[in-house]
């Protein structure tokens, strides 16, 4: 029924300074946000900058977008963030995408031509929704494969596009370039595309219209915020994720307001008990991510070597709408613990954690990070990894695969420690164990992680960067083929 318009979803957010991160920059660096900032609020003046993706909470994007539009807004950028809608089958369509851009068959090496009707069907619904919404001169910043299909509608209506891919992998495979040969003929009239790796450019896309911005975290978000250790205590008390502990369990929202840990944590076991030394990953459930390889070097090599918990904790599966595939995976994974040998498998946890309210949600992420003794993520492959910064801000020892932009972010043996085969087991757990015998190595790598993430990694540089593309995009095609 491609004549019924879709229901876009838009999301409410808010407004923040950006004052707050002038401490946190040398001078350059604060004079340059102070700058694009003002710069792109001007060029836009009376047209808005449009953010598209296809979930308002679970995933590295939509935290993304939650954490920086309130900055532009606070500089007095009109910026606002759509979510489109879509059937099962079109998740399970763009779900294969999503794998065939990784390189992974599951149900085909390409999008069939049924495939491609039920993409282009749901394209053109959302397509007709948002150009009622849109003006001519505005920008739309698309948000991975789900949305590609909009740009020839958008732009035949006198938007301007920017296309950003949020994933890839350092050497494509004729699977990967599947991928790339179904949705290349959508990018065609977009006015530029951004990847956050140039490892990551596609073959065939006209280079003089290709961004790369690598992606970041909010030092001041829900997520990211200082923690004392009472509150991260009382956090994991109130959800269930911790044992014995005691405390009232508030922290601080994006918007200053208070808020309290109310809703628990999804765990048919029990928790770990108060002072256990917790070896941590949290991601979706996703096959990308590796649960089963992590299980397994953990009860191969970490468990007979340490007296560590291991802490697997993602989004409950069912308020992820773009992710069909996660209740599978997660089944998977708590029946491959169930035929663990008993004394490994009482000290493995996998949590579902609530996700009703996303800054809820973001706190416990917070505590959990910040009360693990190792955070760990062992992705087959990876787009860029923020869970990884998130806890090198928190100035926790990383042991992670080089993957992606995993590499990009840990400098290995000085700011965590990288796997360069993720499917080595052993290596990972000796990098582990290695690490939980010698608390003050891990200290130091701890220590030059959130140092680095300071430098690298947080919102102004990725404002920044978006700033000058959008400012380039609005002067024309020719100053838009300027790299950013």
């Amino acid at each position: 029924m491609a004549n019924v318009k879709a229901a876009i979803k838009q999301v409410e957010v808010g407004s923040a300074p950006i004052d707050g991160f002038r401490p946190l920059l040398d001078g350059d660096l604060w004079s340059d946000l102070e700058h694009e900032t003002a710069g792109l609020a001007d060029s836009l003046r009376g047209r808005v900058l449009w953010n598209v993706n296809s979930t308002a909470r679970g995933g590295g994007v939509a935290e993304l977008l939650a954490s920086l539009i309130p900055y532009d807004r606070g500089a007095g950028i009109d910026e606002r963030w759509l979510v489109i809608e879509g059937s099962s089958e079109f998740f399970e369509t763009t779900k294969k995408l999503h794998n065939l851009l990784h390189g992974v068959t599951t149900d085909g090496a390409q999008i069939e031509d049924l495939e491609k009707a039920t993409y282009e069907q749901a394209s053109l619904r959302n397509a007709g929704a948002l150009a009622e919404l849109m003006r001519p001169g505005d920008v739309a910043i698309l948000h991975d494969p789900q949305t590609a299909g909009l740009i020839p509608t958008l732009n035949s209506r006198g938007v301007r596009v920017i296309w950003r891919s949020h994933i890839g992998v350092d050497d494509a495979n004729d699977v990967v370039r599947n991928g790339w040969s179904f949705l290349r003929p959508y990018l065609a009239t977009a006015s530029a595309y951004v990847f956050s790796r140039r490892a990551y450019i596609w073959d065939g896309l006209d280079e003089s219209r290709v961004a790369i911005i690598s992606p970041c975290i909010d030092p001041f978000s829900t997520k990211n915020v200082d923690l004392t250790a009472d509150s991260v205590t009382a956090i994991l008390h109130a959800s269930g994720m911790l044992q014995g502990a005691d405390g009232e369990a508030t922290f601080t929202r994006h918007d200053g307001t208070a808020g309290r840990v109310v809703r628990s944590v999804l765990m048919d076991h029990a928790p770990p008990p108060r002072d256990a030394r917790i070896v941590l990953q949290v991601s979706r459930w996703d096959r990308l991510k590796d649960h089963a390889g992590v299980l397994e070097a953990f009860a191969r090599h970490i468990a007979p070597a340490t007296d560590a918990w291991l802490v697997l904790a993602g989004p409950a599966p069912t308020s992820v709408n773009d992710d069909p595939e996660q209740p599978e995976m997660l089944s998977d994974l708590e029946h491959r613990r169930g035929t663990l040998p008993p004394a490994v498998r009482s000290r493995v946890a996998i949590a579902q954690l609530p996700m009703e309210d996303t800054e809820e949600n973001a706190a416990i992420v917070n505590a959990l990070q910040r009360r693990a003794d190792i955070v760990i993520q062992k992705s087959l492959a990876e787009g860029f990894g923020l869970t990884v910064a998130e806890a090198m801000w928190k100035g926790r020892p990383v042991v992670a695969s080089r993957v992606g932009g995993i590499g990009d972010q840990i400098e290995d043996g000085r700011s965590g420690v990288l796997v360069d085969d993720p499917k080595d087991l052993p290596a990972f757990g000796r990098a582990v164990a290695g690490l939980l015998g010698d608390p003050s190595r891990a200290s130091r790598l701890g220590a030059e992680a959130r140092r680095r993430v300071t430098r690298e990694f947080i919102s102004p540089c990725h404002l920044i960067s978006q700033a000058r593309l959008v400012q380039r995009v609005l002067a024309g095609p020719d100053k838009a083929r300027t790299k950013v």
